[in-house]
């Protein structure tokens, strides 16, 4: 900084280049972002991604399509049953699977819970990058339970791998579905708890209302979606639009904001708590008997009893694990679905053989990051934190 010797002379200042991150805890990681400051107001946000190096697109073409699964564990690894769902849902279609009834009501209960543990985990390190503490505790005590439950289905709590192509590893019991309906039974009054903590905070209101707006048209053409378009005011889920699952076979409402802001992102998110809950109480009181297997032999797995006492089965067995289905139907095929980031898209261009030859997916986190110059500059160094958080970003699916 310069000045003259007497007071009427003018200041001189000079822009200061910032690196925020890629160590910076409240960039989730990996992600660095290059500001330029004029005093604490942001004049250019760059955003840098690529530094987890992932290669999953490229690794599929490598693998048969049931090969592929538990790398989509690992693109959102905070809600991975979600990502397993789209995959399946994505492959099913391009072979022309039909699943159970049974399995669509499963693929949906533990979708929802899934939703609700991200968002859990969401709120929790949202808040308490903005400075409310006592939240994240709250929190995780309610994603314990959940992550608990996942552990009782499938043996693993964070990457599940739990959906299988055509149906699911395993099947639920009754006392998994009571224990789950308990929960959902004593969430809601949690959620409360949440909302007593920080909606009427002054500094949770100060750091939220009016940062980081972006109107409904702005947030359509740069292809926003899931909470993040809902809070601009855009009533677009894919779950309404395209359903899939038995989303078209309960009774659920699309939360929306009006300012598009990040209070009305968050606010969305607070009524998916409790949309994602009545559908959970919905299904699990509408689930019918059956398999959980849809009857497809080229492609699936035959039932663990007969490979143990079948010789022919057991051959079945032994080649669709080391080769993978040996045909595909020739195409492209995209397949969106719903997850608590946004949409998930899957897009499969085959050539026939058991394997990918092509691979994209459609991960909202690599969406959502490309619109933080617009959320961030004009605004203060403080609100960077806020519009991250905001959006609900995972390096994971953007490094894919």
């Amino acid at each position: 900084m310069e000045s003259g010797q007497d007071n009427n002379s003018r200041i001189a200042t000079k822009e200061l280049t910032l690196n925020m991150g890629p160590q910076h805890p409240a960039t989730h990681g990996v992600l660095r972002l290059v500001i330029d400051l004029d005093g604490e107001n942001i004049v250019k946000c760059t955003p840098y991604v690529g530094y987890l190096h992932r290669g999953v697109e490229k690794l599929a073409e490598h693998r048969n399509y049931m090969q592929v699964l538990p790398l989509t564990d690992r693109l959102d690894y905070i809600a991975s049953m979600s990502n397993n769902i789209g995959y399946c849902t994505a492959v099913e279609k391009l072979f022309g699977i039909e699943i159970t009834e049974r399995t669509n009501y499963i693929r949906t209960i533990v979708a929802e819970m899934t939703r609700i543990a991200s968002h859990l985990l969401w709120l929790g390190t949202h808040a308490l990058d903005l400075g409310a503490m006592t939240v994240f505790f709250y929190c995780f005590r309610e994603r314990e339970e959940l992550l608990d439950l996942f552990e009782r289905l499938c043996g693993a709590r964070l990457t599940v791998t739990y959906p299988r192509i055509g149906g699911l590893k395993n099947d639920v019991d009754a006392e998994w579905l009571e224990d789950l309906y308990s929960f959902t039974g004593r969430f809601l009054e949690k959620v409360k708890e949440y909302e007593t903590l920080i909606n009427k905070n002054r500094i949770f209101l100060r750091r939220t209302k009016g940062v980081g707006v972006i109107s409904a048209e702005e947030a359509i053409n740069r292809g926003f979606s899931g909470p993040a378009l809902r809070g601009s005011g855009v009533p677009y889920d894919v779950r309404k639009f395209m359903p899939y699952g038995v989303y078209d076979r309960v009774e659920w409402e699309v939360p929306t904001g009006k300012n598009g802001d990040v209070y009305d992102r968050y606010r969305v998110r607070m009524e998916e708590f409790r949309q994602s809950n009545s559908i959970i109480r919905q299904c699990i009181k509408q689930i019918p008997d059956g398999p959980i297997m849809a009857d497809a032999p080229k492609f699936i797995l035959p039932p663990k009893d007969r490979v143990l006492s079948d010789m022919e089965h057991l051959i079945h067995h032994f080649v669709l694990i080391t080769k993978g289905p040996q045909t595909a139907p020739v195409g492209e095929i995209y397949v969106p679905t719903e997850v608590p980031k946004g949409e998930l898209g899957f897009y499969f261009v085959s050539d026939g053989t058991g394997r990918p030859y092509r691979m994209r997916v459609r991960s909202p986190s690599f969406v959502h990051i490309s619109a933080l110059p617009a959320l961030c500059e004009g605004e203060l160094l403080s609100d960077v934190i806020a519009n991250i958080g905001s959006i609900d970003i995972v390096l994971g699916e953007c490094d894919r």
